[in-house]
């Protein structure tokens, strides 16, 4: 019989249920002896592993009378591993241990046992730990059942120090401020305690808790990494380079590296192969990964990544691969950062981050589930040659698409052969041309358009701009006739069709590194590295545009233009020299007087009066808190100019706000084109699209652009404003843009900036800061529920649009399209509307959706 019917399903007083006692008891004193230990973990439901007996005969009469703790299938504190017990024990087809009511009676379904926490948490470690780090793993075990000091019962050893390392993470204390709040503490607490005295003690405690991090060499020169063949040389093979910082240069090299002195440079991999087990061992966290299959809302909407063609076309190009719905598909992402804040402008740090996006849309984007992979160390950037820092990864990441790695599923209870991919990268451009390989400067910015990218080099301006987005209309549209009106001559050529990247670069042979110098006007600079990956080349879509640096850049463009402001406006006597020379606007070339030269104003060029009206709206429009920031600080009236506007100012500007600060203070014409750009961006923002509704966005926004190109400067376009044209594209092949935009990664890169503690190793602090964070992360899901003393509840009221409204434990409200969750605790009423929908997603979560407009009152329950 399994071991989960007996265990579980059958009466203590049946035949199979002694005998698999007796069986338990055999391994049980087997495992004493071979460890040496005095006393056994008893496991019957009251005592739960934290207690112990010396009798064994004891812990017979404790599972005779109150049976097993659940889930105690793998008996892994009496000597068995996942890695040896046999798998016929495991009822795979169940999703749940149904407990026989005569074996167990639950206490308190909104209980939270902080016991049975942090023994599931224990389990999870032991399912995941070699062999090598058992003994500290049975440490762990006596520290969880160690209480805190004499007579204690409400914590243990263990409990207490997790407990003050979460509030060490959550507030971001120093090592040192931790280590002197330990020995305040150790006074404090009774004679025998066993609280630690100093961060050290307390991080070794928790070192079974941990996951490895690999140390690497590189070359200075960006050149290769010390390892694999080239793990015991000591100079780089490409550029003679020395792996080692000295003053002087000896021929005397000790064989072991670790004693020739401090590497030039390091990179910090953290290998993804245990973190992806370590997150399915977690039930909870298991069961999440298989949201976009299981619980995902199949309409034909595009609500997720998996609803998108590129999903699909990877399931039937590699059958086996989308058969396992647990399989992984990774978001990647990479920029610089600089660790030391506004104190210095040339040091640049690279983490390499991935997203999941088998996850919940409202998931997959959360710090918590952003893994750092990679950390190379500045304070230069890699640059093109990022590809030597991403070799480690790239090599797990092809085992675990050719192969595949064995992980154990706790929320189905059974092993399984885990695959994973790389989705797509998400990167700002300058980054796109670094992980691509191609160039994205010069005549050939574009990497869609590519070789046919159509660019002008204003002579004047000394810039070149991307103009000419007449060719993406119908042959037969009226633009494609006009001349004066544009650049000069009629539109006959045609939108490029899709090619084949694979040919450009399959001959490409570029050697990496600072001391080789790069070919000249070529537009493909490498072969990247993605390429070594088999699916690679079968993606639609393999590096997305971000919207958020694309929006960014189109806004502060159309700002500086019509505010005129200086240093960032796009008019100018030079571009009104550059368009005579076009042959276009000529009634607005520059009058040269006597004194000065005067410029002719132009349709979008605004008065003081006008200006002083466009920034005293924003400067007056009031919106709820954590809605955005303070627009009022960002507007100087008296200047008539907008400063220090961050990525999500702009958003929050095109989205919502210039087109009502506009009203009546252009031309008509103007003013429909500007607005119907901002509405654009405000529609491709939207938590569900339509797809039959993307080419009618298509073809709206290139007109958009065409009239664009009618009223404004050529200096206006360059190439951030041309990408606006390949939007649509990517949201046919990819989904949603939500879930493809850097927001999230760069607020998750300012986090790491924060672990920076020594300033002469700020990639070393970061490297030990997120490595603690991921052992208090993976702590906090065992502990007891609740809010912490931090979050404020409140009560919100407000009426809304259809689409959603969601209030937060802050106090926010945001106006998005998709849904609303909030904390448990809270009663939502809701009034009038046209098919409310409310339904429970999880334990801490709640839906709702809403079709029309109504009242959305949050009270405290």
């Amino acid at each position: 019989m399994d071991r989960i019917n007996w265990m579980y399903h059958t009466a203590r007083t049946s035949l199979a249920f002694t005998e698999g006692v007796q069986i338990f008891l055999k391994a049980a004193e087997v495992n004493r002896r071979n460890k040496g230990n005095g006393r056994i973990c008893c496991p019957c439901i009251i005592c739960k592993n934290f207690k112990r007996f010396d009798d064994i005969k004891e812990i017979e009469f404790h599972l005779m009378k109150h049976g097993f703790m659940p889930r105690y299938t793998c008996w892994s504190m009496h000597g068995e591993s996942l890695s040896n017990r046999s798998i016929s024990s495991i009822n795979s087809q169940s999703d749940d241990i149904n407990i026989n009511d005569s074996n167990f009676v639950d206490d308190d379904d909104n209980s939270v046992d902080l016991n049975d926490n942090l023994s599931d948490l224990l389990h999870d470690i032991e399912t995941n730990i070699g062999d090598d780090d058992q003994r500290k793993l049975h440490d762990l075990f006596d520290d969880a059942e160690k209480p805190l000091y004499p007579g204690c019962e409400n914590f243990s050893k263990l409990n207490a120090v997790l407990k003050l390392f979460n509030l060490k993470s959550n507030y971001g204390w120093s090592d040192k401020s931790f280590t002197d709040l330990l020995v305040i503490l150790h006074d404090m607490l009774p004679d025998g305690n066993e609280l630690p005295i100093s961060t050290y003690q307390a991080k070794k405690l928790m070192c079974p808790m941990g996951l490895e991090v690999e140390r690497i060499h590189a070359c200075s020169n960006d050149c290769m990494l010390y390892r694999k063949e080239f793990e015991k040389e000591h100079k780089c093979v490409i550029c003679g380079a020395s792996r080692y910082k000295r003053k002087k240069e000896t021929d005397d090299m000790d064989d072991d590296v670790t004693k020739n002195g401090p590497p030039n440079k390091i990179l910090w991999y953290f290998p993804i192969i245990p973190r992806l087990k370590r997150l399915f061992s977690n039930e909870n966290e298991a069961k999440l990964l298989r949201w976009h299959k299981d619980c995902r809302v199949n309409d034909g909407k595009l609500r997720h990544v998996a609803d998108s063609p590129q999903w699909r076309n990877i399931d039937h190009k590699y059958p086996n691969f989308g058969e396992e719905i647990r399989n992984i598909r990774f978001g990647l992402s990479s920029d610089g950062i600089n660790p030391f804040g506004n104190m210095s402008s040339r040091h640049s740090t690279w983490p390499v981050l991935l997203c999941i996006y088998n996850l919940p849309p409202w998931l997959c984007m959360k710090r918590k589930y952003i893994m750092m992979t990679l950390l190379i160390q500045g304070p230069k950037q890699p640059g093109n040659d990022i590809d030597v820092y991403l070799a480690p990864l790239i090599d797990d990441l092809k085992t675990l698409w050719d192969s595949g790695v064995v992980v154990y599923d706790a929320y189905k209870k059974e092993n399984f052969t885990l695959r994973a991919m790389i989705f797509c990268t998400i990167s700002d451009f300058p980054a796109y041309g670094n992980l691509s390989g191609y160039s994205t400067k010069g005549k050939k910015a574009c990497p869609v358009c590519e070789d046919e990218t159509n660019s002008i080099w204003l002579k004047n301006c000394k810039k070149t701009v991307y103009m000419g987005h007449r060719r993406f209309l119908p042959t037969s549209h009226v633009y494609r006739k006009k001349k004066d009106e544009f650049d000069g001559n009629t539109e006959h050529r045609t939108m490029r069709k899709r090619f084949d990247a694979f040919s450009r670069v399959e001959n490409l042979n570029i050697v990496l590194g600072k001391r080789t110098r790069a070919q000249k006007d070529v537009i493909w600079k490498k072969k990247s590295i993605f390429w070594d990956l088999p699916y690679w080349k079968h993606l639609d879509v393999r590096h997305c545009l971000d919207v958020m640096h694309i929006e960014k850049n189109v806004c502060d463009s159309l700002l500086g233009l019509l505010l005129n402001i200086p240093g960032k406006t796009k008019d100018g006597i030079n571009v009104r020299k550059d368009m005579i020379d076009m042959g276009i606007r000529k009634e607005l070339g520059p009058v040269e007087t006597a004194n000065r030269i005067y410029l002719p104003p132009a349709c979008y060029t605004l008065s003081k009066e006008e200006k002083m009206k466009f920034c005293k709206c924003l400067h007056d429009i009031k919106v709820p808190s954590n809605y955005s920031a303070n627009i009022k600080r960002l507007v100087s009236i008296q200047d008539c100019k907008l400063l220090g506007m961050k990525s999500h100012d702009c958003h929050v500007l095109m989205t919502h706000m210039i087109p009502i600060a506009i009203r009546g203070i252009l031309p008509e014409k103007i003013r429909h084109t500007i607005t119907k750009l901002c509405l654009f961006f405000n529609m491709i923002h939207s938590k569900v699209i339509d797809p039959e509704s993307l080419d009618t966005w298509q073809k709206d926004v290139i007109i958009t652009l065409c009239e664009l190109e009618m009223y404004f400067p050529p200096s206006f376009f360059d190439v951030m404003v041309h990408l606006v044209s390949h939007i649509v594209g990517e949201i046919k092949a990819c989904g949603p843009v939500f879930l493809r935009y850097m927001y999230p990664f760069e607020r998750y890169m300012g986090f790491l900036k924060g672990y920076v503690r020594n300033r002469n190793r700020p990639e070393g602090s970061i490297v030990e800061g997120y490595a603690s964070e991921e052992v208090i992360e993976f702590c906090t899901s065992y502990l007891e529920a609740g809010i912490s003393a931090g979050e404020h509840r409140c009560v919100v009221g407000f009426t809304a649009a259809a689409g959603f409204c969601g209030g937060s434990g802050g106090g926010g409200i945001g106006f998005n399209s998709g849904s609303a969750r909030l904390r448990r605790g809270f009663v939502v009423a809701v009034h009038g509307g046209g098919g409310v929908i409310a339904k429970k997603v999880f334990n801490s979560t709640v839906l709702v959706e809403a079709q029309e407009s109504f009242q959305f009152n949050i009270f405290e329950s």
